[in-house]
């Protein structure tokens, strides 16, 4: 049975990993439109959810106007709800939420590259290693020269997931600005900064595959 992503997205009322993971995933949000150079900011975000991320923090972000965003759901009622949201921010022409498949990278064309890149909730619904290193080497499509892509890893039975993770973005030329657990200890956040030149074309027109079942997941089983 597929996964109910509306209903768990509800969770976030509720659990504290949650809790702390958003607030880490906005901090490193807002520090990178503070960082970003003057004029349009452009943001992209794949698996978005509601987008309560990005829009929790350009409700009060000083360079909410500047900021130019495309973000990519597949559940219907998760896009609903964040349009609502973004209406309600009197930002409707900055924002673009559209119901599709954010594997696909079509569906970021004239988007990209990015400023900022939200990646967060992916990684622990990856089938192995090869896909989590395949999407990351397709964010050297997606980021210009020093944007910063933000991204999200469970922890699971004592064994630290992100390292792999950290070590796969240092190898594809993203060095790392910031890392941090959560309080709980099970969830890793981590912001890395494109020191090199955007590629041209995507690699791949599918550039990661998601289960939706992190239990099955192989080698990479974690919350996601």
């Amino acid at each position: 049975m597929a996964k109910d992503w509306f209903a768990w997205h509800d969770l976030y009322n509720s659990q504290e990993l949650l809790q702390q993971r958003l607030a880490i995933v906005q901090k490193y949000i807002s520090d990178s439109l503070d960082a970003a150079p003057a004029g349009t900011i452009q943001v992209v975000s794949a698996c978005s959810g509601d987008g309560r991320d990005l829009l929790g923090v350009l409700e009060t972000h000083p360079r909410a106007k500047d900021v130019r965003a495309r973000l990519v759901e597949l559940d219907p009622k998760l896009v609903e709800r964040g349009k609502e949201a973004i209406a309600k921010l009197g930002l409707t022409d900055q924002i673009e939420f559209i119901n599709g498949d954010a594997t696909l990278t079509a569906n970021f064309a004239g988007h990209v590259p990015a400023d900022v890149i939200i990646v967060a909730g992916i990684f622990g619904n990856l089938p192995n290693e090869e896909v989590l290193q395949k999407l990351i080497r397709n964010l050297t499509y997606f980021a210009k020269t020093g944007a910063f892509a933000i991204w999200t890893r469970g922890e699971r039975d004592g064994f630290r997931y992100s390292e792999r993770v950290r070590a796969i973005f240092q190898e594809n030329n993203f060095s790392e600005a910031d890392f941090q657990l959560t309080a709980t200890g099970n969830m890793a956040v981590g912001r890395h900064r494109f020191d090199s030149q955007t590629i041209s074309e995507p690699l791949d027109e599918h550039f990661f595959e998601f289960t939706g079942t992190p239990e099955k997941a192989g080698l990479l089983v974690s919350t996601p």
